[in-house]
């Protein structure tokens, strides 16, 4: 844990960011010290991601002072970041897909050798120990593209560590990770810690932050809100300080009658991926598929969906059955999908808000062969209200908008076809405590009005939370089925890492 004589070696004070008219930040304050890993958590819009760019050298700031190691800086530059010794790790991967680990892990620093020629063998070598250190075996000549989000956190994890930086900051690197990949990473993070260094931890999951952290810095509508020692205070002390008001229940779920099977699963089996699944998911049903990252619970749901192809087994939809790897006769039938990685497969992000929330029905709005503008806001407007979409303008990007947004964005889309079954994968991943609330309500209340939800969650508290019935997976085969009632963290963790002889009836 931190000492109470540690050193700051990074230091805001009065930071303050304008784009425009929009204040970004308002004299903000953090002091990052040696031996010491601190968060800094609130909202979207809270103002963390203008301060991370800041010291990244993306963003320059307009008052306040930013000193390194007891010295002025004023990065121009993310490079110049880089080499002050900054290191970070955004929440979205931004690798090469074409290149390799090796490659992406390298990029723009390239080990030269004899006769001035990249050095491969040693980028190489000093990959493999990374993977090692990190406890993971990901071949460094294998193409970045095609790599699942996890992997891709994994290769930017190690780049990272491999600049031996002296501040390493980490925005939501956990968000598409399993637990025993995020025990691994806070492994390496106390180390580093233990090394001297200086971590800034971003997340909105408090049992990361509480049980990694030595500091929590609350922030909130762009301004500096407080700094607390984490053994010093507790998650609804936090919660309030960042959304300025108690939220009793981040769980608001609904108690609704279940009716008569909507999707039904029986035999599915993809070599490779996933085995005999069966299950069934009923009308006003908020069923759970759980597990560790890997155990072929998104794998399920795109073969459900139709995105990706089983060569046995059989789903139907209110009885009848449905094709196989045919996405749009299953978004005919009644089948909406909110996928994992909201912006790389949700999303057009450069494409307007209300075309995004129209995608799915855009045939349902031509008139004469044209789709009208008005008609476009019309449609995306009852939904962007319905959902609380927080933007300007519904002409707006949807790139702009924050995380939480963005995901309202992608549930709106597809709520807009007013299906009998809702797939939604990972639906509060990188979003904050109030949004998720809000995501989680909006749920309840879909399950009240009798829509079917098959829910994928990596969040064991969403898990236990949400779900009337939770199905657990491991290493593509079911291995429980539990009721909200016996649904413990306990019996789900076990059923999540054992093999299916294992875990009990």
């Amino acid at each position: 844990m931190q000492s109470n004589d540690a050193s700051p070696v990074l230091e805001l004070k009065g930071v303050s960011k304008s784009f425009g008219a929009v204040v970004a930040l308002r004299n903000a304050d953090l002091t990052l010290r040696a031996h010491s890993i601190h968060a800094v958590v609130g909202e979207n819009g809270a103002g963390k991601s203008t301060l991370v760019k800041i010291m990244a050298g993306l963003y320059h700031r307009d008052t306040g002072t930013f000193e390194l190691e007891g010295r002025p800086v004023n990065f121009r530059s993310t490079a110049e970041s880089k080499a002050a010794g900054i290191a970070v790790i955004y929440q979205e991967p931004t690798l090469f897909p074409d290149l390799s680990v090796t490659e992406n892990v390298f990029m723009g620093r390239q080990p030269v050798g004899r006769f001035g020629r990249i050095d491969r063998a040693a980028m190489r070598a000093e990959v493999l120990q990374l993977m090692q250190r990190l406890g993971v075996s990901i071949d460094p000549d294998r193409p970045a593209q095609g790599l699942s989000i996890a992997d891709q956190q994994i290769i930017e994890i190690a780049k990272a560590i491999s600049l031996d930086a002296k501040v390493m900051i980490m925005d939501e690197p956990t968000a598409a990770l399993s637990g025993v990949e995020v025990e691994r990473l806070f492994a390496v993070a106390r180390s580093l810690r233990d090394e001297g260094r200086a971590l800034m931890f971003i997340s909105h999951r408090f049992d990361e932050v509480f049980s990694l952290c030595d500091t929590i810095t609350v922030m909130r509508d762009g301004s500096y809100i407080s700094t607390v020692p984490t053994a010093a205070t507790n998650v609804p002390a936090i919660v309030r300080m960042m959304v300025g008001r108690d939220v009793n229940e981040l769980f608001p779920k609904i108690e609704a009658p279940i009716g008569d099977p909507v999707l039904e699963v029986r035999g599915l089996t993809s070599p490779g991926l996933f085995a005999d699944i069966s299950f069934d998911v009923r009308a006003g049903e908020i069923v759970a598929l759980a597990g560790l990252v890997g155990a072929g619970r998104s794998e399920v749901a795109r073969a459900v969906f139709g995105v990706d192809p089983y060569i046995d087994g059989e789903v139907r939809l209110k009885g009848a059955p449905l094709p196989r790897s045919n996405p749009a006769e299953a978004m005919k039938a009644g089948i909406g999908f909110v996928p994992e990685d909201r912006r790389q497969q949700g999303l057009v992000l450069e494409a307007a808000i209300a075309t995004n929330i129209t995608d799915a029905i855009r045939g349902r709005l031509v008139r004469g062969g044209v789709i009208t503008r008005r008609a476009e806001n019309a449609a995306a407007q009852e939904w962007a209200r319905a959902l609380e979409v927080k933007c300007a303008a519904l002409d707006t990007q949807a790139g702009t908008l924050s995380g939480g947004n963005q995901q309202k964005v992608v549930l709106a889309k597809w709520l807009a076809t007013h299906p009998a079954l809702l797939i939604i994968d990972e639906p509060t991943r990188g979003i904050d405590v109030g949004t998720k609330s809000e995501v989680h309500r909006r749920m309840s209340e879909l399950a009240g009005e009798g829509l079917a939800i098959l829910m994928i969650s990596s969040e064991l508290p969403e898990v236990l939370g949400m779900a009337d019935r939770v199905l657990v997976m491991h290493e593509g085969r079911l291995t429980a089925e539990l009721t909200r009632a016996e649904a413990t963290p306990e019996t789900v963790m076990f059923a999540a890492t054992h093999a299916p002889e294992e875990v009990s009836a």
